[in-house]
Formats: C-alpha cells, sequence, structure tokens
C-alpha cells in the first residue's frame, strides 16, 4: 500500500468511526483531580467535535480551569477500531451556541431532552488522532493530523 493510499484508508476509517459513533469518553483535569465522562457528541469535519456538558458539573468546570482534554471515540473493545487524540476545548455563546445545539441534536436525537436542562455548548478541536484496527495491522495506530 502506498502512503497515499495508505493515508486515505487512514481517513476513511476516521471519518467512518465518527459517523458511527454517537457518543465518546472525555477526559479533563482541574483543580478537582482528573476525571472521565461519557458524552454524546457530534462532528463538525474531522478536526472538530462539538457537544454539551451539564453547566455544574466537573468537565466542564475543569475544561473553563484547563481546555486541554483528551477523548477516546470507542466501542470499548480494543479489536475494534478507535481513535484517541487530544485536543483543545472552549465553551461557545450565542450564535454558535445554537448552531453546535442544533448539529447534536442531527447527529444524536436522544440528547434533546439534556438541552432543556442547564447546559453548555462545548467545541473541541482536535489537530490530531491516532486511528488504531488492531485485526488490521494498524497497532500502533495510525496518526492523522489537520
Amino acid at each position: 500500500m502506498t502512503t497515499t493510499e495508505q493515508h486515505s484508508a487512514v481517513e476513511e476509517l476516521l471519518h467512518r468511526t465518527l459517523a458511527t459513533h454517537k457518543s465518546m469518553f472525555l477526559a479533563t483535569a482541574g483543580s478537582d483531580g482528573s476525571w472521565v465522562s461519557g458524552v454524546y457528541f457530534a462532528e463538525d469535519g474531522p478536526h472538530t467535535l462539538v457537544l454539551v456538558l451539564e453547566e455544574r458539573g466537573r468537565t466542564l468546570k475543569a475544561i473553563r480551569e484547563n481546555p486541554e482534554v483528551a477523548l477516546v471515540v470507542s466501542t470499548g473493545s480494543p479489536m475494534e477500531p478507535f481513535l484517541q487524540a487530544r485536543g483543545t476545548a472552549v465553551v461557545v455563546e450565542g450564535a454558535e451556541d445554537e448552531a453546535v445545539r442544533q448539529h447534536l441534536v442531527a447527529k444524536v436525537p436522544e440528547v434533546a431532552p439534556f438541552l432543556a436542562t442547564p447546559i453548555r455548548t462545548v467545541k473541541v478541536s482536535v489537530p490530531s488522532w491516532r486511528v488504531t484496527d488492531i485485526p488490521n495491522g494498524w497497532l500502533p495506530g495510525k496518526d492523522f493530523s489537520a
């Protein structure tokens, strides 16, 4: 497989994995220590994810203190393709907030009830992904950058 073919295969698996997963694990670190949450998300291209977080929750508090996050998009089984990354999270406001909500509900309709609760919308910029597919020999995983 040529480098170009491999890059295309990695990109295809990245897009497919993001599209077929509604939730991910989001890790943060703030004054309360390290924390991992399961969150619904939608992708806005391969390098931006959008989500909502509980306004009074530990995850949002940590992001406000330290916007650097880590994430995993996975079924939980290492024998199925999975994604890992680090990113930077920002809380969004106004028209951008509404756009995030609409985009998220379009992908994950079951998130709609959460939007009526005290939540904040967040965008996560992901400059580089690690795409792992053990059955196809991608261990270590393949990197995919912006």
